[in-house]
């Protein structure tokens, strides 16, 4: 069996934190930047847990020479990334990986014997998928995405 390459090519780091605003301007006096705002999650179909929730995530982006910077802050409802903040505080979420097909990568990490955490498609199939490896000894969730919007 040829090992799956869905984890080989990264696009970005996600860091959760509590203010969002405060993040950016910080990274910003450390030249780090500049920021964009993410696109609004209510344009994707989701699949999780409770969707109004998850779409009141705040995300802002700078794409740096390598990858992207993403800062996310939680709304106050239940999300894995709300849970996260909790639990650990502010930190690396997730790292996010380009992949061609983000339904073959989905089903090759589902063959690997990865939980679903999270997911998201746009009409025309590009999207996300975070898998649920946190706890299972990545250390951090892995996420696999492909998108022509940033």
């Amino acid at each position: 069996m040829t090992a799956s390459k869905i984890f080989h090519q990264l696009h970005h780091v996600c860091v959760v934190v509590r203010d969002l605003d405060a993040a950016v301007a910080y990274y910003e006096s450390l030249g780090v930047g500049p920021w964009h705002d993410y696109p609004s999650l209510s344009i994707y179909e989701l699949s999780v847990e409770n969707p109004e929730v998850y779409r009141q995530l705040r995300y802002r982006y700078a794409n740096l020479g390598n990858f992207q910077l993403q800062l996310c802050q939680p709304g106050e409802g239940d999300t894995p990334q709300r849970r996260f903040l909790k639990e650990h505080g502010e930190g690396v979420f997730h790292l996010g990986f380009g992949v061609e097909s983000v339904d073959q990568a989905e089903r090759e990490g589902l063959a690997m014997g990865l939980g679903i955490l999270s997911r998201g498609r746009l009409p025309d199939r590009t999207g996300f998928t975070y898998f649920d490896t946190a706890q299972r000894g990545a250390g951090v969730t892995l996420e696999v995405r492909r998108s022509k919007l940033v």
